[in-house]
């Protein structure tokens, strides 16, 4: 698989969980990241590790996380990933997995409760890569992601039962 690939097979499966989740919440596109890979000798492989991502800009009540977190697991179980490594810390919980075609995806709480999704391929081939529109960092972007959630909802912000 090639860096266009890569990227173009983790933006799928990025929309694809934002659209997953119900009722829906509001996102962005978070950063990209991409890291020649070496053979721990710095000789370069002609491979590059491909991240996208997504930020959450819905605030999402520690009353309402843990159900965010078990229906995102669940979407990513019914799409195939595998090998799913849980932290289930109070303040900054986090889900990581993999999917046999080595996809990874990774959902984060952060310190203020901001939640983001990477998904990526370490060491595709190396080749040129386009982006979406709106790509933070990248041409008709913005400079930096948005990442502090703003937007409320009746349902993911309520604090309450």
């Amino acid at each position: 698989m090639d860096m266009q690939q890569a990227g173009q097979r983790a933006e799928e499966i990025l929309d694809a969980t934002m659209a997953a989740i119900q009722p829906p919440v509001k996102w962005v596109r978070g950063a990209t990241m991409e890291s020649t890979c070496s053979t721990g000798l710095n000789e370069p492989t002609g491979t590059t590790t491909v991240m996208r991502g997504r930020n959450i800009l819905t605030v999402i009540s520690k009353h309402r996380r843990g159900e965010l977190l078990a229906m995102i697991q669940q979407y990513w179980e019914r799409q195939g990933f595998r090998d799913f490594d849980v932290h289930h810390d109070e303040k900054m919980p986090q889900i990581r997995a993999t999917a046999a075609d080595g996809l990874t995806v990774l959902l984060n709480v952060g310190n203020i409760g901001n939640v983001y999704i990477d998904a990526g391929y370490g060491c595709a081939r190396d080749s040129e890569m386009t982006y979406p529109k709106g790509t933070p960092g990248q041409p008709g972007g913005p400079e930096e992601p948005e990442r502090i959630p703003r937007e409320h909802s009746s349902y993911w912000s309520a604090t309450g039962s």
